[in-house]
């Protein structure tokens, strides 16, 4: 037998017999060499952790939760991180797919874009691969989602600039198709906000800057932002157009990402519970893989709202 016949079946390449295969596995066996991943028939104790970039400190947070509870499950997590330009979504499902994960967990993804290519998604469906959603996804891709209450936090942050006297309340959140985003601005607008004073953008310091820039030339006193990272966007726009924050405009984040109590003013935010929503994402996961009936269905998580010192009575 030709060392490229072996190759091709240790690779899990075309073009060997069935009965050549079977050969060298078994002599795999018998000499006492282990099989490689793909062909034991069994999935490796890996779970996939795909992120977007770590530019938000929540994400980083969140993957040490996760992985650590998976660490006590007797998993390893695999990190993969999108960049603009770099490896994609799909690309790592495949990736994964490869290696013979277990599971894969997925945070801030195309799943919660609504005009996002989402058949990355249905290929884990059909090989059955256990996933879950962290953060409200678009309907029909029956995975289970474990997730912070978007409505709630949006209820949080109008009632408390209400209660300090603002009226005139701006919104910035993320793009229009951010299913997140799109369940907080129907709260807003449930509430009374105003839908002219909502501005929408890419998650990031400028993208809150850029937006947060058109809702100060409206002369709004308050402006709740869909990220800690839009806020402080929103902050530093506020200062460059020579006001102040939290005296001439109070600022809201979401997530209450690490040292968002370090910076100046210390930043009033909603805190996502990421503690808990970790365990259970890793709770979910591991029922699925232990062949238990997981519905797929949307665990809801209460916020709490963090006061600091960017949010103050409105000036009269």
């Amino acid at each position: 037998m030709s060392e490229a016949t072996v190759s091709r079946v240790l690779n899990g390449k075309p073009g060997v017999s069935e009965a050549t295969r079977e050969a060298v596995l078994t002599a795999l066996d018998v000499l006492g060499y282990e099989r490689p991943t793909q062909l034991r028939g069994d999935r490796a104790r890996l779970v996939g952790l795909v992120l977007p970039e770590l530019q938000n400190p929540i994400f980083p947070a969140f993957a040490e939760v996760v992985g650590g509870a998976l660490a006590q499950q007797g998993f390893t997590s695999v990190l993969c991180t999108r960049t603009v330009g770099g490896v994609s979504e799909a690309d790592y499902v495949d990736l994964l797919l490869q290696q013979q994960v277990s599971g894969v967990v997925f945070a801030g993804g195309l799943y919660a874009q609504a005009d996002a290519a989402h058949g990355h998604y249905r290929l884990l469906h059909e090989r059955k691969l256990p996933a879950v959603l962290v953060n409200a996804a678009v309907e029909h891709l029956d995975f289970p989602q474990v997730s912070c209450d978007d409505a709630v936090a949006a209820e949080m942050a109008l009632a408390h600039l209400r209660a300090l006297g603002h009226e005139r309340i701006g919104m910035v959140l993320g793009p229009k198709d951010h299913i997140p985003s799109r369940r907080k601005l129907e709260t807003f607008v449930a509430g009374g906000g105003d839908p002219e004073l909502v501005e929408h953008t890419m998650f990031s310091l400028e993208g809150g800057h850029a937006a947060a820039a058109r809702l100060v030339r409206r002369e709004v006193t308050g402006v709740i932002c869909a990220s800690d990272l839009l806020a402080l966007g929103t902050v530093r726009a506020t200062r460059r157009a020579g006001l102040s924050v939290p005296g001439d405009v109070s600022v809201i984040g979401f997530d209450d990402s690490a040292l968002m109590n370090c910076t100046e003013p210390p930043l009033t935010t909603v805190r996502q519970p990421i503690d808990a929503m970790g365990r259970a994402v890793v709770d979910l996961l591991v029922a699925q893989i232990d062949k238990a009936v997981v519905p797929a269905d949307e665990l809801l998580f209460e916020p709490e709202l963090v006061v600091r010192a960017s949010t103050a009575r409105v000036r009269s």
